[in-house]
């Protein structure tokens, strides 16, 4: 019995590494201003898989590229930072939510 390999890449953006393969649909570090639908390439391809033809770059593969599509602005969970200092009656209470781009991944 033959197991099917899905093909799939490493990618970088954001300072950060991205296992990706088509269709996937992923939060990545925000883009910069584009229109929901546009295109977007990633170029900085760390390793492609394609039925067991793996290749590895160093640090990045020339001429790969992964395409994606941008689907829209994506918020990530909210965290409350709480700091108190006894016996001063001093506190304060602040909250963060990070925004993320959300694109979704077309050819690898």
């Amino acid at each position: 019995m033959e197991k099917e390999v899905q093909s799939f890449a490493v990618i970088e953006t954001g300072g950060k590494q991205y296992k990706v393969a088509v269709g996937d649909v992923l939060d990545v570090e925000l883009l910069g201003e584009l229109e929901e639908g546009a295109d977007v390439v990633f170029d900085k391809v760390l390793l492609t898989e394609n039925n067991g033809d793996t290749k590895i770059g160093t640090p990045y593969l020339a001429g790969a590229k992964v395409s994606a599509k941008y689907v829209g602005l994506a918020a990530g969970p909210k965290i409350t930072i709480v700091r108190y200092q006894q016996k001063s009656n001093r506190d304060r209470k602040q909250g963060h939510r990070q925004k993320y781009a959300r694109v979704e991944i077309m050819a690898i």
